[in-house]
């Protein structure tokens, strides 16, 4: 924690780029997927990028080296959707701890290639399913999972996660901040049990222009919903791209005196469902945060590659970082 807040006061940190993206460029197939180790697994694997860690761990090696060389100072694992709720969908339940500690073991070994201090911040995505809202038009008080089932899965990853080496726990991409508050249960229970703590990041999605999370929260809501855990940082990703994701991080940053992080999108999707925002627009853009002093971390989510980063990374070294409000 000390070595982290040391960096965060002297200068603005970098996260890495989207995973997803990156790996799309390898054109993988189904077997490449399944690996030797799941060759006859009952269920379809390809698109199970979070797998990749254990079939292909030279595969997100490489792209964690890659989001390093670029000037990242934070690389995220690979474990975006590695909870049980998630994992429901390729039957690959029983293998969640595996999935966490495998990728938080290979992003830890890839960080420890460089001179400089690099950490290793383990992706708790927000699984596929939402504990305020029923997934049933017709019946608004149904619900697909419950709290308690939610701090039992986050706790596996966590655990997971933790004992693979993480220097960070970043909940991201929050979208139903009761699920998020499940993660910080699971989070909390897990350090107070085993006597251990690391740093915490958080960070939600504004869904439109509305101003909102897909539950409805405005970003002070969030916000508060959210502050009664020591977190490192708290933010947002994904979702708009950094124009439209730029008022809200302001009202963010004006409101926290946590440190602020904000990973966008390069730009908005296509037609075709493709993020096609050259990284010298989104460069252009995200000064603006910079101007402002709006962040303290500064990353890529869809859409963004290795120059998106480079580019960010070289920028940043022309700015000071913000400032905490009661510093």
């Amino acid at each position: 924690m000390s070595s982290i807040i040391k960096d965060l006061k002297s200068r603005i940190l970098v996260l890495d780029g989207a995973m997803g993206t990156i790996i799309q460029t390898y054109n993988l197939k189904e077997e490449d997927f399944r690996g030797e180790k799941f060759k006859d697994h009952k269920s379809p694997q390809k698109g199970n990028n979070d797998l990749l860690s254990i079939t292909q761990p030279k595969i997100i090696k490489e792209i964690h080296r890659g989001y390093l060389n670029a000037g990242a100072d934070i690389i995220e694992t690979n474990t975006f959707s590695s909870t049980s709720i998630a994992m429901e969908d390729y039957g690959l339940e029983k293998h969640v701890y595996e999935l966490n500690y495998e990728s938080a073991k290979i992003a830890k070994e890839v960080t420890l290639e460089f001179k400089e201090k690099k950490y290793v911040a383990g992706s708790i995505g927000p699984t596929n399913k939402t504990a305020s809202m029923s997934p049933d038009v017709n019946d608004p008080g149904f619900r697909a999972i419950h709290f308690d089932e939610l701090v039992t899965s986050y706790k596996e990853q966590v655990k997971g996660l933790y004992d693979g080496g993480s220097d960070i726990l970043f909940i991201e991409t929050v979208f139903d901040t009761l699920n998020a508050k499940a993660a910080l249960m699971a989070v909390d229970n897990y350090f107070e049990e085993n006597n251990v703590s690391i740093p915490v990041m958080l960070s939600g999605t504004i869904t439109d222009k509305s101003g909102r999370t897909l539950s409805g929260q405005t970003v002070n809501a969030f916000l508060i919903s959210i502050s009664h855990y020591p977190l490192l940082s708290v933010g947002f990703n994904c979702a708009l791209g950094t124009k439209d994701l730029k008022p809200y991080m302001k009202r963010l940053s004006d409101n926290t005196n946590f440190f602020t992080s904000s990973h966008p999108n390069a730009g908005l999707p296509n037609a075709f469902g493709e993020y096609d925002q050259s990284p010298e627009n989104m460069l252009e853009q995200i000064k603006e945060f910079l101007d402002e002093n709006l962040v303290n971390i500064i990353g890529g989510c869809c859409g963004t590659t290795y120059e998106h980063i480079k580019l960010i990374a070289e920028e940043v070294k022309k700015y000071k970082p913000r400032v905490l409000q009661n510093e």
